[in-house]
């Protein structure tokens, strides 16, 4: 096993954590993985489905049974323990994805997948005026909605959900009209390009203010931060980004994400360079991109943004220590070399089963060794 003294680890990766992982008395580069539910069933080597459902009782003890493991390996408890019991879960509200007529499936090999509502430009057309006329409120809330918010309120104290997090715009748009089909829209149909995106911007606005008006609060006292996961805006040439993707980032980030300190995150674990120029414009203060991005092409277009990286997915799942180890002492030395912090070591983009707590001990071990400033 590698040599790392976990004490002094975690108590220098307290302090590398503080100030958006940009504190001036930082010793270390920051370590933000902290693995995931699926990983368990590799690593304590159990059948079960890591995109499964997983019956609560049984998710916590094969959590508990982790943890136990994670605590002699990387000197930390990584999982949660707690679940709620489904008496305190809300009853599920519409998601975007079938506002745009979509349906989601749940695919065991291959996770969740947003199934597409239309084909043709007259099809699009024709979803957009629907959804024009369409009753949000109506739409998202089931009919149970209002008696079992005031059964959790009254019974546990509970507020439904804010809607900070999304489902990127392009990843969005090309599942409900395809990949190919959302390209074309954009060179032979500009103006009906144009439409779909501000239609989307208009509909992220509006559910995001439902469920605000639900939770109690108001445009006096909102909650600030707002995250996309946009793995498909890729795709899009730089100009096209700009006129699709960019201004519902900007018109979002503008009423949730106004304060220099405010959570504006964006996660693309794709191949995001061309796009760089443009993000860098949101002022992001976090961000998760694709592996062939390197930590210092990421600083140049945002010095201020916490990089979440760069370690690629399928070299931690391989689990050969040399290469973790390896991409691990690349981006610490990278981030060094900008003359600034904020770098948060994670997998660029998920982390799957299969991936070790013993790969996890190599990135401590490389942070350790390489990471300090």
């Amino acid at each position: 096993m590698l040599q790392v003294d976990c004490e002094k680890f975690w108590k220098d990766d307290e302090i590398a954590h503080r100030d958006n992982c940009f504190a001036p008395e930082a010793k270390q580069v920051a370590l933000g993985i902290r693995m995931s539910d699926e990983c368990v069933f590799a690593e304590l080597n159990v059948p079960g489905d890591p995109w499964g459902i997983t019956p609560r009782d049984v998710r916590i003890e094969l959590n508990k049974r982790y943890n136990d493991k994670a605590e002699k390996i990387v000197g930390m408890r990584l999982l949660r323990e707690d679940y709620p019991t489904d008496d305190m879960k809300f009853p599920s509200t519409k998601r975007i994805g079938e506002v745009f007529g979509g349906t989601y499936e749940l695919d065991s090999k291959a996770g969740e997948w947003l199934h597409g509502s239309a084909q043709t430009p007259e099809e699009l057309e024709k979803l957009l005026d629907y959804i024009d006329k369409l009753d949000l409120y109506e739409f998202m809330l089931p009919d149970n909605w209002e008696t079992e918010k005031k059964r959790l309120f009254e019974e546990y104290g509970l507020r439904p959900p804010l809607m900070r997090h999304i489902r990127g715009p392009v990843t969005l748009a090309m599942s409900i009209y395809g990949i190919e089909n959302l390209i074309f829209l954009g060179y032979d149909a500009p103006e009906l390009f144009e439409r779909f995106s501000n239609t989307i911007m208009d509909v992220i606005l509006k559910m995001s203010a439902i469920m605000d008006k639900e939770a109690g609060y108001d445009e006096n006292n909102l909650p600030s931060g707002f995250s996309f996961a946009d793995d498909n805006c890729c795709l899009l040439t730089a100009d096209m980004y700009e006129k699709f993707g960019y201004p519902i980032l900007k018109a979002v980030f503008e009423k949730y994400s106004p304060g220099e300190n405010d959570v504006r995150f964006q996660h693309s674990d794709s191949d995001m360079a061309h796009l760089l120029p443009i993000l860098g414009r949101l002022n992001l203060t976090g961000c998760n991109f694709g592996p062939t991005l390197g930590v210092e092409e990421i600083r140049e277009h945002m010095p201020k943004t916490r990089i979440n990286g760069q370690l690629a997915p399928f070299t931690f799942m391989n689990n050969n220590q040399d290469d973790i180890i390896a991409e691990v002492k690349r981006d610490c030395e990278a981030i060094k070399r900008t003359g600034t912090k904020g770098l948060n070591i994670m997998t660029a983009g998920s982390i799957n089963n299969g991936s070790s707590l013993e790969s996890m001990r190599a990135v401590m071990y490389a942070i350790q060794k390489y990471g300090q400033y």
